[in-house]
């Protein structure tokens, strides 16, 4: 005989309650109760087969109930980064830069935003390098615009993977031609308390951009917004 336990999980109440008075009534056991209550409930196929058949259904229905919450997790999420991109409760912050060419003269771009909607915007040359020190050199600049604004709980985007995991990696553990870089981030970071920098596409990313590029005199990139 299937296992009590076995029997229980794929029982629906009314058959539980019906092998309980069944099994009062007829001086059974429980488990001997349950099976006759299933067994008839099975209609002609097996008791196993209706375990089976429930079982399946169960997994079913399990999945797609920890679908739902994923999603609602997701949204929630989601809700949450909105609400901190939309600078509630702190300051934002966007920063890019360029090479041109690539090693060549560096331009930086930089957007803070106040929660009360007050705006500072960067854009500058800044000497000869590659991308990623374009882009930590854009990064720095934003962080010391943060300082002067006494900027509170503040959110930094950035498009550069690079520069993004190498300022959030632990210290002595990123990249070693950006190290230089990366301390003095870290040290206006550190300054500031509470700031967090994160990686957005660069879609995302088009004002700053926009910036880095005014530093050469040159308009915004293809489907850039200004």
């Amino acid at each position: 005989m299937i296992e009590f336990d076995e029997l229980l999980a794929v029982a629906y109440k009314r058959e539980r309650m019906q092998s309980r008075r069944l099994a009062r009534g007829a001086a059974i056991s429980e488990h001997a109760a349950l099976y006759r209550t299933l067994a008839k409930a099975a209609a002609g196929q097996t008791v196993q087969a209706l375990v089976d058949a429930r079982r399946a259904t169960q997994r079913k229905d399990e999945a797609a109930r920890r679908q739902r919450e994923t999603r609602r997790a997701e949204r929630a999420s989601a809700a949450q980064q909105h609400q901190r991109d939309s600078g509630t409760g702190g300051w934002r912050g966007w920063f890019d830069g360029s090479a041109l060419p690539n090693p060549g003269r560096l331009g930086i771009g930089g957007v803070l935003v106040g929660p009360c909607g007050r705006t500072v915007e960067i854009s500058a040359a800044c000497g000869h390098g590659d991308s990623s020190v374009a882009e930590y050199r854009a990064l720095i600049a934003v962080l010391e615009a943060a300082l002067r604004e006494r900027a509170q709980g503040i959110v930094i985007h950035g498009d550069s993977r690079v520069v993004v995991d190498d300022v959030n990696a632990p210290e002595h553990t990123g990249i070693r031609a950006l190290a230089a870089y990366a301390q003095h981030a870290r040290a206006l970071i550190a300054q500031l308390g509470d700031a967090r920098i994160q990686w957005l596409p660069r879609a995302r990313n088009q004002r700053a951009d926009a910036l880095s590029r005014t530093a050469f005199e040159l308009p915004p990139a293809a489907g850039a917004a200004a």
